[in-house]
């Protein structure tokens, strides 16, 4: 497969698409921070309650040091309705004390740096450092897992395994807006059940791995 055709042609159709939680989150500033707290966020929870709830909370404090000086309870109010919003304003907190504490209230810029804070995945260490730095990273969640073997791309089965595919195989140009242009692809053409096959920019070099009913 010529993965730059299908890059090519994702990004000539990626203005028609509604832009995901995260990038416009990110904005123009690529602010770090925000990405990392916006990612927290955005685990299992859609892009039509994250974006709302990360704007709230972000309206009330934007640093590390202003989340701290809220209560608990209180950030867990400004982002309700995100899945498991007391959990995850738990692990707001302690990911800020930790900035604080070992990176001088600075978000670190590498991978294995983030995986040391609690409650930091692959995922969103990935994302932080193509999101808030523009730095190389892949980072792989269900879209970008199941579109990748959709496509015929990668054979794999679990999004671990995607992302090491990727990381094989992609080449290093498309890796920082890889994610991103694909999450949009899923929500908006590529979705799991039932794609729309009929207006798929990408059509005619999808192997459409899996897909039994298309729209």
């Amino acid at each position: 497969m010529d993965i730059a055709r299908v890059v090519a042609r994702l990004r000539r159709s990626r203005p028609r698409w509604s832009p995901t939680a995260l990038a416009e989150v990110a904005g123009a500033t690529r602010d770090p921070f925000r990405v990392l707290v916006a990612c927290i966020l955005s685990l299992r929870t859609q892009d039509t309650t994250t974006g709302p709830a990360a704007a709230r909370l972000f309206a009330v404090a934007a640093t590390p040091e202003a989340m701290l000086r809220l209560p608990p309870a209180r950030l867990a109010r400004l982002i309700y309705p995100v899945g498991f919003y007391r959990t995850k304003a738990r692990v707001i907190l302690g990911v800020c004390r930790a900035l604080l504490d070992r990176f001088g209230g600075r978000v670190p810029d590498e991978i294995d740096a983030l995986l040391t804070l609690d409650g930091v995945g692959r995922k969103t260490a990935n994302l932080v450092v193509t999101m808030g730095f523009g730095k190389p990273g892949i980072c792989v969640d269900t879209h970008v897992h199941r579109i990748s073997n959709r496509l015929g791309y990668v054979r794999t089965r679990t999004p671990e395994e995607t992302e090491m595919a990727l990381r094989a195989r992609l080449p290093r140009r498309f890796w920082i807006g890889y994610n991103d242009l694909l999450v949009a692809f899923g929500q908006n053409v590529c979705t799991p059940v039932s794609p729309r096959c009929s207006v798929c920019p990408v059509t005619t070099l999808c192997q459409r791995v899996g897909v039994t009913a298309s729209r």
